[in-house]
């Protein structure tokens, strides 16, 4: 059974990298020797500025990681150590928000976007991705942390800022590692606010480049599987670079809510 759904699981995978390495106007997993041809992955680069969208999207993936990070870290900080009238109200409603569907704030967020004057910016494409999410998985974990420990700490004259970065975030390292790895994912897949959020075809990411190599009329599925294998491998070895901290870091915060 599991060999079963690893090999449904694997298909799509072998079906995009085979199709990537052939000129073909139709698509299977067929691989035909007479229609093999490698220079489907030198014309993402030279026709289709696949290039540049990778860069984009490693900086506002940065940004995003960044931002993420430390906004998440801090406030769920506030709201799990540093309690204050009306702050278990406050976070139920910040955890309510992500019952939002993203559609439902694309106007409000462009809007906003556009009056801040960061429309066709990397802070643009970066800025959505903060959200209630990581603060909630990090507040999970933070539950772990003795509040003894921290009472001590400020015993001995330590500030919070000290506090934080001295004794919380070691102990919440792995929960920052999951919270990266799920950021980043979010951020290079993204495909809606991008196509909003850019109009400057110097400025799309890899989503938008992938989409602009589907013709009008004839699909070369080979040019469109080989971006689709880039695009892919990216996050791909991100993930297995960081799995094992990625595991520890979800088991850990489910576990300790």
């Amino acid at each position: 059974m599991i060999v079963i759904t690893l090999l449904v699981a694997v298909l799509p995978f072998a079906f995009m990298a085979i199709t990537s390495i052939q000129r073909t106007t139709s698509a299977g997993l067929s691989l035909s020797l007479s229609r093999l041809d490698f220079t489907n992955f030198v014309r993402l680069f030279t026709d289709y500025r696949f290039g540049s969208a990778i860069v984009t999207s490693g900086i506002v993936v940065v940004i995003a990681c960044v931002l993420n990070l430390v906004v998440a870290s801090l406030a769920a900080y506030a709201f799990e150590k540093k309690r204050f009238p009306g702050s278990e109200s406050l976070f139920v409603i910040y955890i309510v928000t992500m019952m939002v569907p993203v559609q439902v704030t694309l106007v409000p967020l462009y809007t906003i976007i556009r009056q801040l004057g960061l429309f066709n910016t990397h802070l643009a494409l970066a800025l959505p991705i903060v959200n209630a999410f990581g603060v909630f998985l990090i507040r999970q974990f933070m539950v772990s942390v003795p509040d003894e420990l921290i009472e001590a700490a400020r015993m001995d004259g330590a500030s919070d800022l000290r506090i934080f970065a001295q004794i919380i975030l070691p102990v919440i390292r792995p929960v920052l590692i999951a919270l990266t790895v799920f950021t980043f994912i979010t951020t290079w897949n993204d495909f809606l606010w991008p196509l909003v959020s850019v109009s400057d075809s110097r400025m799309q990411t890899v989503t938008l480049a992938a989409a602009n190599m589907v013709g009008n009329v004839t699909q070369q599925y080979g040019l469109i599987m080989a971006g689709a294998t880039v695009s892919f491998l990216v996050p791909l070895v991100m993930y297995v670079i960081l799995q094992r901290q990625f595991v520890e870091g979800v088991t850990a915060s489910g576990i300790k809510g």
